[in-house]
């Protein structure tokens, strides 16, 4: 073992660098009056979310969950009458390692009561702009990207014409399953590279990726995910939503995700039903965003890979 893996991978520049960055997202959030929460990072019921697994806990003999996130908690003190609340902590993803990712990371969370999508995205907006000082912010809608990159509805076009297109810009090992990899391989590895500078906020993404967001009819009567996306530079910092407020639809939102783990052969956990609870008893209308912190200070910084920015990550932790 070599002798320097207590050392931290960070230099202590950056490490300086992120404490300077959370005490100014704390003052943003505290000019504006918005309260920090603390929530569990440890609980009996785990995410639904295909493409995120859960790290698995023995609690006095029963299995918890280590949140991948706090949207849970958040939402469930939204509707006991919080109001405007941000976290600002860690969170947890097996399997999640590499250069802008590492299973132990700092996210970023907050919820505006009364707000949509379109007014918490502003505000994102002005956030980074102010952290990272640029004054850069261009919005896109997810089909005005597709239209522009690859002349593609992403909304209209058939599996097939997807295909073609993956095909035609991208050289791949494997065909794609359905049409939600084709767009998620053609924006993660076409259109995103090509953003350009300055903060990028995207919006109305395709239904069948609404998440915890609610769908509605856009300007062309086509069902969208009323939720947003925000880079800088090609790389993605924050995931938004105008919030879904619908209990029986959470509820079915979580049984769908529940029967795609069993098919899939993927591991299936309790589900949170205390927010489906939450709902039912009344959470406010309001928009959410989870931003990732430690690809933020990767920016502010210049770093290229996570760990220059962490002071032990996995490898060393």
């Amino acid at each position: 073992m070599s002798d320097s893996v207590w050392r931290p991978t960070a230099p202590l520049e950056n490490l300086r660098r992120r404490a300077t960055l959370l005490a100014d997202i704390r003052r943003f959030f505290s000019e504006r009056q918005v309260l920090e929460m603390e929530v569990p990072i440890l609980s009996r019921r785990a995410t639904s979310d295909p493409h995120i697994d859960s790290i698995v806990a023995d609690c006095s003999g029963d299995a918890a969950y280590l949140a991948t996130s706090p949207e849970f908690g958040l939402k469930r003190l939204l509707a006991a009458g919080m109001g405007d609340c941000y976290y600002l902590g860690k969170a947890f993803r097996n399997g999640e390692a590499g250069g802008r990712h590492n299973p132990e990371f700092t996210m970023l969370e907050w919820y505006r009561v009364g707000w949509d999508d379109h007014r918490l995205m502003i505000e994102v907006g002005e956030l980074l702009s102010w952290l990272l000082r640029i004054s850069k912010v261009r919005s896109y809608s997810y089909r005005a990207l597709f239209l522009q990159h690859l002349d593609v509805d992403p909304h209209r076009a058939s599996f097939e014409e997807l295909k073609a297109t993956v095909a035609k810009v991208l050289e791949l090992s494997f065909e794609p399953a359905g049409r939600d990899e084709c767009l998620d391989l053609l924006m993660s590895h076409h259109i995103e590279p090509n953003m350009g500078e300055g903060i990028s906020l995207v919006y109305d993404f395709p239904a069948t990726q609404a998440a915890l967001a609610r769908v509605e009819d856009d300007e062309l009567g086509v069902p969208v995910a009323r939720r947003f996306e925000a880079y800088v530079g090609g790389m993605e910092l924050a995931n938004g939503y105008w919030e879904l407020t619908d209990a029986p639809e959470q509820l079915r939102r979580f049984e769908a995700d529940h029967c795609y783990r069993e098919g899939n052969h993927k591991p299936v956990h309790p589900f949170e039903e205390r927010l489906v609870q939450a709902l039912e008893a009344g959470m406010p209308e309001c928009a959410g965003v989870a931003l990732g912190v430690d690809r933020l200070l990767m920016l502010a910084c210049g770093a290229s890979r996570i760990e220059e920015v962490i002071a032990f990550p996995i490898e060393r932790a």
